[in-house]
């Protein structure tokens, strides 16, 4: 990642051209899943900053054609992997074949399904925490390991996992160090009665629209470069610390739903992952630079899954997003004492 300043800041052509290709990436998106347009805008979002997601929802919601759509659009090589109880590590990797050539037999590595731009970990949370912890190095560090060798992944690279709510039965809570790797974690929703007549209406048997490719790789990659070049401001980066610090029981801007429910806080992840996404906000928003506006519309799904509550969260009904509400309403934009400056200069 950037600091924001390689290359200079984007000029407003500039930022109007690459506004305009994520728009159409968006509006693909919209076409393809019906009645999920803020799911969509953030899905892009992650994909803009390079991150991954976790999407949580019950069966037939749409989790895997919304990855599908995004494919077609991109023109990105995907790949699915279905986790089921039995996945092994290797099934995710890859792994050495003996084979015979002309030199004599020899280990060849041959790669797995994570060798892909995009990735489709299908229900991830199926799977054992063993196998789940083979994607680790792969989110992380772009790169597998396997019997000391390592093999670096081709970017883009993208993880999309889908997982159904932990209280189904036969699911496994990600650990918290694989939580932690997933830029944001997005729920998507039931749909309501009107979405649903459309798609009756509409989509006989339910087969999606066909998408016709709005970007390639290169084209991604630039956008990936105009993202880098969104401007963050010292005061914007200001809040995006208190807002992580906050999220700790032990800081002074704790609020008291932090006090009360929250084991551990979010990570410093957690500040890369909101200061990275809101650039890629402000991008989709037309804008050179990163706004307050754009801290608070991805400070939820950045951090909310980043949080360890303890047992009276779950008696008293408390989530990660109520929690990191509660965060958002105690921290001040600004820091107190140029919050105070500015005030007196209004007067």
């Amino acid at each position: 990642m950037t600091d924001g300043t390689s290359g200079g800041l984007l000029s407003p052509e500039e930022v109007e051209v690459a506004q305009r290709k994520a728009g159409e990436i968006l509006a693909g998106l919209d076409r393809a899943i019906l009645g999920q347009s803020e799911l969509t805008r953030l899905l892009l979002t992650c994909v803009l900053a390079r991150g991954h997601v976790l999407l949580e929802g019950l069966p037939g919601l749409g989790k895997t054609e919304l990855v599908k759509a995004l494919s077609r659009l991109m023109r990105l090589e995907f790949r699915r992997l279905q986790f089921t109880p039995d996945l092994l590590p290797g099934d995710v990797t890859g792994g050495h074949i003996l084979e015979e050539s002309e030199h004599g037999r020899r280990m060849v590595f041959h790669p797995g399904p994570v060798f892909t731009n995009l990735l489709l970990a299908d229900e991830i949370n199926r799977a054992s925490p063993k196998t789940q912890s083979a994607l680790l190095e792969a989110m992380q560090e772009r790169s597998v390991t396997v019997l000391g060798e390592t093999h670096r992944l081709e970017l883009p690279f993208c993880v999309l996992a889908t997982q159904n709510p932990i209280e189904l039965e036969g699911t496994y809570p990600l650990p918290e160090a694989q939580l932690d790797r997933f830029l944001f974690k997005l729920e998507v929703r039931r749909l309501d009665a009107d979405t649903l007549r459309t798609i009756i209406t509409e989509r006989r048997a339910g087969a999606p629209p066909e998408l016709e490719p709005v970007t390639d790789h290169a084209g991604l990659l630039e956008l990936f470069a105009a993202v880098d070049r969104i401007f963050l401001p010292k005061a914007v980066a200001g809040y995006v610390a208190r807002i992580v610090d906050a999220t700790h029981p032990d800081s002074e801007l704790a609020p008291t739903a932090v006090k009360d429910y929250v084991r551990f806080g979010a990570s410093p992840r957690a500040a890369i992952a909101i200061s990275e996404s809101a650039r890629a906000h402000a991008l989709l928003s037309g804008k050179p630079n990163v706004g307050f506006d754009d801290v608070n519309a991805v400070a939820i799904p950045a951090v909310a899954h980043r949080l360890v509550l303890d047992y009276r969260a779950k008696l008293d009904g408390m989530t990660g997003p109520g929690v990191v509400k509660a965060v958002l309403d105690a921290v001040q934009e600004l820091e107190g004492g140029l919050a105070k400056e500015l005030s007196g200069h209004a007067r």
